[in-house]
Formats: C-alpha cells, structure tokens, sequence
C-alpha cells in the first residue's frame, strides 16, 4: 500500500507546475473571493459596499472638511452618495503614472488613509473600501468638484471604461466627491435589493457619532413610507443615548456626557441607566461600530466597576466588610454608548468587529475615570439612585446565584437532570437533535406520540410563561415551566452558560395559531433573546409551521400553512404584510397548492387552532416530517431594534406599547379575539 501511494503522489506532483499557479492582479482577488473584503455576499455584504463609500465621507467630516452627505437610492438599485468634502485629487499620482482618482478606485491599499497628514483619523484603515466597491459594481461612475470643475470618469466591474475629464464647471469654492455605482449581480446572486430601514438605521448612527454632520437620505425607489429623511445631532452620542433610551424609563434623568483629547486618542462617552435588567453598551472606533468591543470596552468596564465602588464606600452604601459590586452588577440596566477616533486603529479582519489598540485602554480609563469621578460627586441625586440600583443588581445575583444552584443541584439528584415531562430523544448528538417546545398537554402528548423518538424530544409547558423582560433571574428560576426549559437544554444560564454543553441544535417553538399561542411563542422568544441569545445567533432557534386548513376537494387533501395560501388556492389577491424586528428565514419549499382554477364551493375547508386537533400521524406529516415541514429560523437582523421592539412590547411602560398598537393596528388580518 505505501508504494503504490508513493507512485500515486509522484504522478501528481509531476502535474503541478507554474501553470497551476495563478496570479490575481488588480481588482481580480476582490472579484474572485469577495467575503474576504465584504465579509459576504448577502444582504450584509451588500449594504456593506454603502458603508465603504459613506465611510469616505465620514472621514473627511471627521477631518472637518465636511459638513454635508446625501445618499440617494435610484430606482435600478443605484446608490449616489455626495459630499461636500475636498474631492479626490484628479491629479497624476507619480507611482502609478495614473490619476489619483483612477488609482484609489483601481488599486487595493491606495488612498489618502496611509498618510498621516491627510487624515488623522479614518475609519477605512484599509484602504481597500471604495476601490472593493468599484470591483463589485456593475457600473460606477466618480465626480469630483475641484478648482472649479465637475471631472468625471466611469468603470465597469473594477475596469476602466474612460479617462479622467471635465463635464461642466462649478464654483471655485465648491468642492466634494460623488460616487455613483450599482452592485454587480453576478456577484450578488441573491439579488440587489436595498433595505431602506437598514440603511436609515446606519445614517442615524453615523449622525449621531459626528456632532455636526448633516445627513440626507431619498428613496426614488416605489417606497412610499420612507421617501426622505435628514439627520443632524448637536449633541452628540449624548443624544444617542436619549434616542436608545426613549421608550424606558431613567433612573438618572441627567445623561453622563464626556469628550476629551488624551495622547492623539479622542474619547468621546455617554450613558445612562434605566430600570431595566439588560445592558446595552455599543462601542465604536473611528465611527466604525466594533460588535466584539475591544480595549475601548475594557477600560470603560474598568474605570466604571472602579469608580462606582470607590463612590459607594466613600458614601456608606457599602463597607469595607462588604462584598464589592462586580462589573455585571453595576452594568445592570446601562446605556452607553464609547465611541474612540484613533490614529492608527488596529482592527480584526476587514469588517473591522473588535478593536485591538493597547494604547486605547489607557487613554478610555483615564478620560472616563477622571470625569466620572467628578461628575458623581456633582450630580448626587443621579448618582445616588444608581448606585441603589446597583446594590439591588447585586442582592438579585447572589438570590439568582444560590437558586440556580439549588435548581441544578436538586436537578442533578433526579434522573440525570432532566424533568419528568421532557420526553427525550434517543440520539445523544447534540447536532442531530431537536427539541420541541410546545403549548400543554393536549398539544405534548399528539407530539409526543407522532415525532420519531430517535431524535425528536418533546417539552410540554403548561399554560403562559414569566415575562423575562420585567423579572430578574432568581424570579425566573422560580418559575417551574422556565426551570424545566433551562434544565432540559442542560446548558447552565447566565454567567454560567456553556454552549458546547447543549443538547440540541434545533430548538423549535410549536404553539397554537391563536392568539394564546402567539403570546406563548412570544413570551419564549423573550425568554430567549434575554438569557439565550447566542442560540438565535448561532441559528438554533425555530419556530414551527403546522398548517392553518385541511382543505379537502373530493379525494384529494391539501395542508394550507397559511393565509396567503389559502388566498391563492381559492384564488383571492393576497394583501401585502407587515414585517417586525425578528427575519425569518423559511426552511423546505411550500410547493403550489393546485394549478386548476377552482371556485371556493369545491373545497370543504376546516381551520385548525390548536395543535390537540390533530391527530399524531397528521402532525407527523405535516409539522414534523423533516421531508414535509415548513419551519422559521429565528435570526436577528438589528439587535438594536430588536431591543426596542421587547422594550416596547414586553416592557412596564404602557404609553409606547399603546403608540405601537395603534399605529400598526392597520396591519393586524384575521385577529383572533
């Protein structure tokens, strides 16, 4: 066997010569793998070529060159983004014996962010951004005002399609960049389609992250809800903090607010705490928003456990006895929003999620201690009221620390851990498995009887779980229905959380299509967006689609899953329907119901609302068969919003529920009451 293995690896090494090897020059490595630059070449990637241009301008706002920015989405899905910046020098760049412009939209690590005395700040430290842009467009087209001239050149999918030239005259004052391009199809299979919110949603934050700039937006596309909007904060992420926290109530009306200058490292923080359980902290470097924070996080997480410590003893809300406050409990409820402009920001890969600067943590500690420290003693009433919220934080994580103890303790002495109404699968391979939760026993036992047991598991829960989103930990696990769950995926919760010791990889909420059960599947996505968000992350969470009708045509039997469907088979025009803050991704194909043009008096149609109704082999086939079912995945497109939408909704404040209910009110068909 080994020399025939030898003759084996001789006869392909002799195939391996320099004509395998290939050499990517230009913009070609861009075009061939494009995830590298973009991150991918979904909808991500493809806002993501917005971000690369826009952050262009942001730089030269940062610069103070720039006040101004309007994005326009054209109906053929072109983006036109217009500053009113320096423009992009249309001079001959020695180098490369072309024009600057032709180079920094031609060349990968070409542009002004290389050079210190250009830009002291950027958040493009690549330099790749508009030149990755212009290799994934199917067309571009650059404008420059300069020296009192409109230049203009075009390209087509990173090549050059014209020569730098002059198409008009301006003022001699005015100057900026345009840049117009449309996505490349063919990179972006999926289809170039703009999410306006999506992009509204970036503006605003980039507005608030730049006192000052002004931001437009136009929609020419057919949308008719959000055709403008403009966009300019004087205050700052001061006023950020206002805008996440308008829906909550504050325990410190007054937003703590810092901006200073330490060591080139400007430092720029603000927050505020609410009475809420969940911490919302966002951070950013050089306007880039950086999701896996980095050392501006660290030292803001430093200074303020310090700081909020040394407040409480000096104040005798603690004693030296006492067991100090840990960074989860003075964390409790914050909004914060650190934004850092770096000179030289190190960030990890191109998409820029973490910041790695050492320097960073220093010059965040210092700034935020210092000011902090000044700004408790100054505002005693805020100051106060925070750190009683605090102290209660850290007497509900000792409660929640010794119950969850207690739960798995006492879980651990009764068969394995497991509760007594979890029927478990065979397989003991955690990516093969699915978990069922559904709504009581009725529901538990047709489930029960119908799934394959190899593995399929099922939890019944009996009746309307704890809203999450208004109790703290040791009150949930005072809850047996939610004890059970936690129990069941045999993960831990909280701090204690171990995703590598979960037991399933498919977690499916199965609830009634009535309003109960959209209560109960709503009530568990709190539930787990609050204590398990990694799971919807990681993509383990679904949620199942039994079907609405048995629609019965003579012999022949068809499972209609929805309204929309029922619509087509009887041939009525669906309506248009509304979208939330969850995306849900439909998994299996819903075929065509029939291709005959019947009336509805052909059809005897019979409505399910609850899961018992139906009998296990009808569940089997129509909700759990993986070769039948249709189910939802459970992602989050904006946590961001995602937040607003709980706090709105789940949340002790009555008056934006009440706004959100009437303005959507509209949108609600078929309510069942």
């Amino acid at each position: 066997m080994v020399k025939n293995l030898k003759k084996i690896t001789r006869s392909k090494s002799s195939d391996y010569n320099s004509d395998k090897i290939t050499v990517l020059e230009g913009l070609e490595p861009v075009r061939k793998r494009p995830g590298m630059y973009i991150g991918n070449t979904d909808k991500e990637g493809l806002h993501h070529l917005v971000w690369e241009v826009i952050d262009n301008s942001i730089d030269e706002a940062m610069a103070g060159f720039c006040d101004t920015i309007k994005i326009t989405l054209a109906k053929n899905n072109t983006v036109n983004v217009e500053d009113n910046g320096r423009g992009i020098p249309v001079d001959r760049h020695a180098q490369t014996g072309l024009s600057a412009l032709e180079t920094v939209l031609t060349k990968l690590h070409a542009g002004g962010k290389f050079d210190k005395d250009s830009y002291k700040v950027s958040g493009g430290l690549h330099g790749v951004g508009v030149s990755v842009v212009n290799a994934l467009s199917q067309e571009l087209t650059a404008q420059v005002k300069r020296e009192g001239k409109i230049y203009e050149q075009t390209f087509s999918r990173g090549i050059t399609k014209s020569k730098v030239q002059v198409v008009g005259k301006t003022k001699e004052t005015e100057t900026g960049t345009t840049i117009i391009f449309k996505p490349d199809s063919q990179i972006f299979t999926g289809g170039v389609n703009f999410d306006a919110k999506y992009i509204l949603d970036h503006l605003r934050r980039q507005a608030y992250l730049t006192k000052g700039i002004k931001i437009f937006f136009l929609d020419q596309r057919e949308d008719p809800e959000i055709p403008s909007y403009n966009f300019y904060f004087e205050g700052g992420v001061a006023s950020y903090v206002k805008h996440l926290n308008r829906n909550v109530t504050a325990i410190n009306p007054h937003v703590f607010y810092v901006s200073k200058e330490t060591d080139n490292i400007h430092v720029e923080i603000a927050f505020q705490f609410t009475d809420t359980y969940k911490e919302s902290v966002f951070c950013f470097a050089n306007n880039i928003h950086t999701p896996e924070g980095g050392t501006h996080l660290t030292g803001f997480k430093s200074a303020l456990t310090r700081s909020v410590n040394k407040y409480s003893l000096e104040k005798n809300f603690l004693k030296e006895k006492d067991e100090a406050l840990i960074a989860d409990d003075v964390r409790e409820g914050i909004t914060a929003i650190i934004s850092v402009k770096v000179p030289e920001p190190q960030f990890e890969g191109q998409t820029k999620s973490k910041l790695g600067n050492a320097e960073v943590r220093g010059a965040v500690e210092s700034v935020f201690s210092e000011a902090l420290n000044s700004w408790l003693e100054e505002n005693p009433v805020d100051a106060n009221s925070i750190v009683g919220k605090i102290i209660l934080a850290q007497r509900a994580r000792n409660a929640a620390k010794a119950a969850r103890e207690a739960v798995f303790r006492k879980g651990a002495l009764e068969g394995f851990g497991l509760p007594g109404k979890l029927a478990d699968c065979i397989t003991r391979n955690p990516a093969k498995s699915e978990l069922y939760i559904v709504e009581g026993d009725s529901a538990g036992g047709s489930t029960k009887q119908g799934r394959d047991r190899n593995f399929q598991a099922v939890l019944p829960l009996r009746g309307k779980i704890l809203n999450v989103q208004r109790a703290r930990l040791d009150k949930l696990l005072e809850s047996k229905e939610l004890k059970s769950l936690v129990i069941a995926l045999g993960a831990g919760i909280s701090e204690q959380f171990d995703a590598t010791k979960l037991r399933y990889h498919k977690i499916v909420i199965m609830t009634d299509a009535d309003v109960d059960g959209a209560h109960i599947r709503t009530l568990l996505l709190t539930f787990f967006y609050r204590y398990f968000r990694s799971l919807i992350e990681t993509g383990y969470l679904y949620i199942a689609q039994p079907p609405l009708y048995r629609v019965e045509k003579g012999k022949q039997i068809k499972w209609v899953y929805s309204e929309k469907k029922l619509e087509q088979l009887l041939r009525i025009e669906p309506e248009p329907a509304a979208s939330a803050g969850f995306v849900v991704k439909k998994l299996g194909t819903d075929q065509p119901l029939t291709t005959e043009a019947p009336s509805s008096s052909q059809f005897k149609i019979q409505r399910y609302k609850g899961l018992g109704e139906m009998n296990p082999e009808q569940l089997w086939d129509t909700t759990l068969n993986p070769e039948n079912r249709l189910m939802k995945q459970v992602t989050i497109e904006n946590a961001e919003e995602a937040d607003e939408i709980f706090d709105i909704l789940m949340g002790q404040e009555v008056a934006p529920r009440k706004k959100f209910i009437q303005t959507h009110a509209k949108d609600v068909k078929n309510l069942d009451v």
